[in-house]
């Protein structure tokens, strides 16, 4: 009895010391694992804008009614949050890749075509901070991303991304400068 007490000891303690070991293997985090790379400080800035002159309440109103004249419709809004999320369906067909599938097809090889896509916003809001950590009286600041989600003509998701194009992001924010300074006079 003394020698199966002796094992379970044995066993109990060579199972604690591999727990710490593996513990221990995985509490090494790389310095810089949470900085962000130059690509993606260019990209939030892209997608993000400080505005001033305008409660947080009228910039979601005002990014609300941009979104809806671009064709999106408010899937979820949070406003106390700062947050909306919309989307819109739209084709994914492109006739270069109707090309492409045809030229393959010659050679005996089928490929699948893009068919639908869905386009997701998410935008945020929050108070604009000064040097203090205070809020700055109406003053702003929005981040929008923009992704999207493609199925071919088999029914399948064939891409997830992020859209990362400028412009799309230059033009949601002059549109939003339009109907904030409409949102701005109304009031």
């Amino acid at each position: 009895m003394a020698s199966v007490r002796s094992r379970l000891r044995g066993a109990g303690a060579a199972a604690l010391l591999a727990a710490c070991g593996l513990l221990a293997g995985c509490a090494t985090v790389p310095t810089d694992a949470l900085v962000l790379s130059p690509e993606s400080m260019q990209l939030r800035q892209m997608q993000t804008r400080r505005i001033d002159g305008i409660s947080e309440k009228d910039l979601l109103n005002a990014s609300v009614g941009v979104l809806q004249d671009l064709g999106f419709e408010i899937d979820e809004a949070e406003t106390k949050l700062g947050l909306v999320v919309a989307s819109k369906d739209r084709s994914a067909f492109t006739p270069s890749q109707l090309a492409g599938a045809l030229a393959l097809a010659l050679l005996g090889v089928q490929m699948p075509l893009d068919r639908t896509q869905k386009i997701r916003v998410s935008l945020v809001t929050h108070p604009a901070l000064g040097q203090d950590g205070n809020p700055i009286p109406n003053s702003q600041v929005i981040r929008i991303t923009i992704q999207r989600i493609v199925w071919n003509d088999q029914n399948q998701i064939s891409r997830t991304e992020a859209i990362e194009e400028p412009v799309i992001y230059q033009q949601f924010f002059e549109k939003l400068s339009k109907s904030i300074f409409l949102e701005v006079q109304a009031t």
